[in-house]
């Protein structure tokens, strides 16, 4: 067994969609980024692959590759699940946090785990999201942007 540890933050900006463990959520601001900017997927992106030793999400989806501007995340951890697959290892769990003043994630994390879970090809028992505010201090009580941490746990076949 193997575990890995992902984080990843994004600034938030007025009239971006915010998407968030591959769902959309209505708010005002949303994340900057290359891609669909999901600070969430990733964190996960980057646990699973930290596990396996194989690097980081910059390595398999660098920001300077326009083939990866504006994607969708879940293609991506898509793809970081194959890739896994393709080495030997079998996903045990996720475990992860959103810290975000606002939007309030509680009446979305559901949402969140079963796309995850369906993304992964996992139980959605296997898959925790949880989400936290900092009580108005640093970057995110601030609303200035979002963070998330990830835990994976893989195992070889």
């Amino acid at each position: 067994m193997r575990i890995g540890i992902g984080y990843d933050v994004h600034r938030l900006q007025e009239g971006l969609p915010l998407w968030i463990g591959g769902i959309r959520i209505a708010h005002s601001k949303g994340l900057v980024g290359h891609s669909d900017a999901d600070v969430l997927i990733h964190a996960i992106c980057d646990a699973l692959l930290g596990a396996a030793a194989l690097g980081d999400i910059g390595k398999h989806f660098p920001d300077t590759d326009a083939a990866y501007k504006g994607i969708d995340s879940k293609v991506l951890l898509g793809h970081v699940c194959r890739l896994l697959e393709h080495e030997g290892y079998t996903i045990v769990n996720v475990d992860s946090i959103v810290a975000a003043q606002r939007p309030k994630l509680a009446p979305h994390i559901e949402d969140m785990r079963a796309t995850l879970a369906e993304v992964m090809g996992i139980d959605i028992k296997k898959v925790s999201v949880k989400a936290t505010t900092t009580e108005h201090l640093g970057f995110e009580g601030r609303e200035e942007g979002i963070s998330a941490q990830a835990v994976a746990l893989i195992d070889e076949k």
